[in-house]
């Protein structure tokens, strides 16, 4: 069998959406490895890959995360770009080193790691992306040329598009780099159409949509109306934006005015759990702080999710059929909100944000659940896992 090798960044953001489809291989009979820091290794290595180390030099984020080391990526977005103009200074010698004697028969990378490509062009290697979030479109470049110009008329962006474009010309590729990162030969999209701005100019050819490639837990819920089946709640801001004291407090305030619901907080790693507490000091009975969870197990039981939209979030909302109030922090997790609403699923937080609040967008959420019902068979019939995997083993024929 095939050896594919996959490459990323440690975040679990970017980590986490293709573990099953990695272990689906494994089982399969191939040999995977994966070029990631060691921090990502426990994970990694539970599909049955190898982790191939590299020291990485993305701030902590996740569960190696702080209160103490502040924000993973701060500032505006050319800094934050320039975040991973360093990773990929550092990683690509690291990764050149770790499969020089090893090479792969495919090369599968997430978005963060596209510097795989650079040892696909070197070795002849066939190659394919994991998107774990949206893709370029048709005429994306038109679209996005004012936030391009911004880019490559600020000292700051045309410094990183210079350091970025050495990189390449190092390894022979005379390629704008920009370009070069945006668009892959072939890509496999783990999220929904309906996620997926202008998906009717989406090229099918380059991009499939398989949706989250998912191996959903066994989770056997209460029945319905059942004495341990209570309406649940579930707080949640990923790994990167966790810092979020207010929403704990509101959240814990609507826990003390409906006795009869299950409130569950995911606080990360920057919030100390004993300090989450209702506006009086208590911690209600209902509920749960913890700081890291199975979200996606959790999800199953949720009938409401607060979150920030990220994309891995919001895709697994659709993937359990799960309503979301959204409370985006930055990024692509405001035009996800959107999204969110408009394909029936989502509310936004209340500006004013109290126990009171929280409830009602809570209930207007609830509303929604027979739309997010419908939207998660329409996920199931893109083929998930088994398409991914699919998509995969082909592109072992080029």
């Amino acid at each position: 069998m095939a050896h594919i090798a996959m490459f990323s960044i440690p975040a679990p953001g970017h980590v986490l959406p293709a573990l099953d489809v990695l272990a689906e291989l494994v089982r399969r009979g191939h040999r995977v490895t994966y070029a990631n820091d060691p921090s990502m290794g426990s994970a990694i290595e539970a599909t049955g890959a190898e982790l191939k180390p590299y020291r990485s030099v993305i701030p902590a984020i996740g569960e190696a995360a702080s209160a103490e080391n502040g924000d993973a990526f701060s500032g505006d977005v050319i800094d934050q770009l320039t975040v991973f103009t360093d990773e990929y200074e550092n990683q690509l010698p690291q990764w050149f080193a770790l499969y020089e004697d090893d090479r792969p028969d495919l090369i599968v990378y997430d978005i963060a790691g596209a510097m795989g490509v650079v040892l696909a062009r070197a070795w002849g290697i066939p190659t394919l992306q994991i998107s774990p979030t949206y893709v370029a479109w048709e005429g994306y470049d038109e679209d996005m040329a004012d936030f391009h110009t911004m880019l490559r008329t600020d000292p700051r962006g045309i410094a990183m598009f210079e350091r970025q474009d050495a990189l390449l010309a190092r390894h022979g590729i005379e390629e704008d780099s920009l370009h070069f990162l945006g668009r892959p030969e072939r890509s496999l999209v783990l999220i929904a159409p309906s996620m997926q701005p202008n998906a009717d100019r989406v090229d099918r050819r380059v991009y499939t949509f398989t949706g989250p490639a998912r191996r959903l837990p066994d989770v056997r819920l209460a029945p319905s109306g059942g004495a341990d089946r209570r309406t649940t709640l579930l707080v949640s801001f990923g790994s990167a934006f966790t810092d979020q004291p207010a929403t704990y407090r509101a959240a814990c305030d609507l826990a003390a005015q409906r006795p009869e619901w299950r409130v569950i907080l995911q606080v990360g790693g920057r919030t100390e759990p004993s300090t989450v507490t209702a506006s009086d000091g208590t911690v209600p009975p209902n509920v749960e702080v913890h700081p890291w969870i199975d979200q996606v197990a959790v999800l199953q039981e949720t009938d409401v999710f607060l979150t920030h939209a990220g994309m891995g979030g919001a895709s697994e909302a659709m993937l359990t059929g799960t309503p979301v109030v959204t409370a985006p922090q930055a990024a692509d997790q405001f035009e996800n909100a959107t999204m969110l609403a408009a394909a029936g699923i989502g509310v936004p937080v209340p500006e004013e944000l109290s126990g009171g609040s929280l409830g009602e967008a809570c209930e207007a959420a609830l509303a929604l659940s027979p739309r997010a019902r419908e939207l998660a068979h329409e996920l199931a019939e893109l083929g998930g896992l088994t398409r991914a995997v699919e998509v995969v083993e082909s592109r072992l024929q080029g």
